[in-house]
């Protein structure tokens, strides 16, 4: 298939692929600012059943059964931790040392609810059930509810709740959201989903969150987001705009999806793709869930509402939107105040933050430290990091480190690690062991180990084996495979096949793609078309073609002629521009046709250095043509030696050249040889006018 070219080669992906991801605390502090200490110590812990949040009575007296209430932030038990909704819980130490005000405060309604005062037992109940002294708020809360307080049948149900008895609880937040608690319908809704019944749930979380509860708008949203129900966005909004860290994360999520597809790589699984993780910014990341989202690489929708909720839950101390919100900034081009939010997720524990870092730091040139937090990821865990220790020692030449730190991404279940052992083996031209990694990365659906697989099976003459393989991949969204394809279908002149798997590489930004489509087109006489291709080509820095462009730019114009005397020398046109970009890479053809173009300029000192530089690269015209130059200048003896080395390579006319030099000189024998030899080479013109002169050179031999 003559029209495909001879420079389509096999593609092998030769690339560590890493993820995202630790700089040293100190420098990264003077790195970033040193301004994280509100919240570097904040951590986000694993999610556990919420816990009821007890209600803080007022201390002036109340109308039973609506006494007006004021809530406290949500009360966690003593283990510190956050509840279920990602807001941290206020928690009160049992015990803890009390100010004289308030040991004061606490004697006072204790006197006043021994006297039977109903506010002040909804108070000092309240007051030692946040203590954690059940026995001694339990009397005082049922004293209070006994008289209708509603503020103490929430925290009773609270107490009840706390000691096991859930059925008991949920009866007196039944009583106490009747009569119009928030923070009671929130309980009961929580305890109704825990059961299974969604629609009560649905009833009661509604009930909490139309009063304007936080939590209930919350835990709402989260009903209504299992379900799929687009009212979820509406609450969650409600919650964080009341401060909710995790519904301001969420929501951020949410607007994240809605506004841009999330990317899957491999054979339709998410973050297993070429490259994965190399750069923040870059596509393909590392395998995560998918409610999380991948970490590097922002989607052009995280911008504007999003990254305003990101900012407003990582100012709360929400590691993961601190993540996400350092990848925007990152993404954006800012990577200082995008180290500072890493920096701040990382100290709170988040790995793939700690990683990121890794890359931030790197891209600024300070491995050593990019080193130490790749470290501090890859030991809780991180297969990206894991993977990018072991490209920044295989980098040094410590193959062992870096396959160790390969298979610690392997363990942690990235994919990359197997892929990224292939190339090591490879490398090493451990061939069959590369072979396993590869087709164990391609079974878990590792497009680009799939292509890797692919090449190493033609390679070893297995083209039945390979052609899956590159189809797998190629459909998986592999561009080398792609082109991979089209090369193979080429290669058994199926040109059709090969073109439509050209013509999909090219569409994914392929350079050589492009111009095997571009020479296709031209074959075809698609001049227009063969163009475009040919720009994309051209412009992703490909040498053939750029000169293929020039020609089809250089075929619509006439040949410049030199100035007239008196004019200026006439600015380069486009086709040159082109040829000249083709030149400077080393392209012989287009350096030869810079030099023709400068020649026909009257530019003599450019045409001789395109000339000489073709000539001493291998090419014959180049050759010829300098020695043309040379002889019009004066220089034949020089010019000869060109004409000789074109001669010998195989230019017919060079040849005829040296015959008309020889028989110049009186040479005669000489000449003949060379006349002979035009013959040989032609083309027919030449041959013509070789033959005749060999005969007259005979003649005069034979006189």
């Amino acid at each position: 298939m003559v029209f495909m070219g001879d420079r389509a080669t096999l593609l092998e992906t030769g690339r560590f692929v890493q993820h995202r991801g630790h700089w040293p605390d100190n420098a990264m502090n003077a790195a970033f600012g040193g301004t994280t200490a509100e919240n570097n110590e904040t951590t986000d812990t694993p999610e556990k059943p919420e816990t009821p949040e007890i209600i803080k009575a007022t201390e002036t007296a109340e109308t039973a059964g609506c006494a007006a209430t004021v809530e406290s932030t949500e009360f966690t038990e003593n283990t510190g931790s956050a509840g279920a909704d990602g807001s941290a819980g206020a928690t009160e130490t049992p015990g803890s040392a009390e100010s004289p005000e308030s040991a004061e405060s606490e004697a006072r309604h204790r006197r006043a609810a021994d006297a039977g005062d109903t506010a002040s037992m909804s108070v000092l109940g309240a007051l030692l059930l946040r203590r954690g002294d059940l026995d001694g708020a339990e009397p005082y809360l049922r004293g209070a509810t006994a008289d209708g307080d509603r503020a103490a049948a929430n925290n009773l149900g609270v107490l009840l709740h706390q000691r096991g008895y859930v059925d008991d609880a949920a009866g007196w937040w039944r009583i106490a959201a009747v009569a119009g608690s928030a923070a009671a319908a929130h309980a009961l809704g929580r305890h109704y989903r825990e059961r299974g019944d969604e629609p009560g749930a649905e009833y009661w979380l509604r009930q909490s969150a139309e009063q304007g509860h936080a939590l209930g708008a919350y835990a709402l949203a989260d009903l209504l987001e299992h379900r799929s129900d687009v009212g979820a966005e509406r609450w969650l909004r409600a919650a964080a705009e009341q401060g909710h860290r995790e519904a301001a994360y969420r929501l951020a999520r949410m607007l994240d999806r809605n506004t841009a597809d999330d990317p899957h790589d491999a054979f339709g699984r998410p973050g297993l793709g070429p490259g994965a993780g190399d750069r923040p910014g870059a596509p393909g990341r590392s395998a995560v869930r998918k409610d999380d989202g991948p970490v590097a690489g922002p989607a052009t929708g995280r911008v504007g509402e999003a990254e305003q909720w990101y900012r407003q839950a990582a100012a709360r101390g929400h590691r993961r939107a601190a993540l996400h919100l350092g990848a925007i900034l990152e993404q954006r081009g800012e990577p200082r105040e995008a180290g500072r939010w890493y920096l701040i997720s990382a100290k709170a524990g988040e790995a793939r933050a700690a990683c990121a870092l890794g890359f931030l730091l790197r891209d600024a040139g300070d491995e050593e430290s990019a080193a130490v937090w790749w470290l501090r990821a890859a030991q809780d865990g991180d297969g990206n990091a894991a993977n990018a220790l072991g490209a920044l020692h295989a980098a040094r030449g410590e193959q062992q480190t870096a396959e160790r730190w390969y298979r610690a991404a392997m363990d942690a279940g990235d994919v990359n690690g197997a892929y990224n052992l292939g190339l090591l083996c490879a490398a090493q031209d451990r061939t069959p062991q590369a072979e396993q990694w590869y087709r164990r990365a391609a079974y878990a659906g590792h497009r680009e180990a799939a292509n890797a697989l692919a090449v190493l099976l033609l390679q070893a003459g297995d083209a039945t084996g390979a052609e899956p393989w590159f189809s797998k991949a190629a459909e998986a969204g592999s561009v080398d495979a792609a082109f991979n394809l089209g090369i193979l279908y080429a290669g058994r002149d199926e040109d059709r096949t090969a073109l439509v798997w050209y013509e999909r590489a090219a569409a994914a930004g392929h350079t050589e793609a492009a111009l095997q489509v571009g020479m296709a087109l031209l074959h075809h006489g698609e001049e227009q078309e063969a163009e475009r291709h040919l720009r994309c080509a051209a412009g992703g820095g490909s040498a053939e073609a750029a000169f293929r462009l020039a020609g089809v730019l250089d075929s619509r114009q006439p040949p410049p002629g030199p100035p007239a005397l008196g004019e200026p020398m006439p600015e380069k046109t486009e086709c040159e521009e082109w040829y000249e970009r083709a030149a400077e890479q080393g392209h012989r053809r287009a350096q030869v046709r810079v030099g023709m173009l400068a020649a026909a300029r009257g530019d003599v000192d450019s045409a001789a250095r395109w000339y000489r530089e073709a000539a001493e690269s291998g090419s014959r015209n180049g050759a010829f043509n300098l020695g043309l130059l040379l002889a019009r200048e004066g220089s034949e003896r020089e010019a000869a030696l060109w004409w000789s080395r074109a001669a010998n390579d195989g230019h017919g006319r060079a040849a005829l050249r040296l015959a008309l030099l020889a028989a110049r000189r009186g040479e005669l024998t000489e000449g003949q040889r060379w006349c002979a030899r035009a013959v040989e080479l032609g083309p027919a013109e030449v041959a013509e006018r070789a033959a005749r002169l060999r005969e007259a050179l005979h003649q005069e031999l034979t006189a």
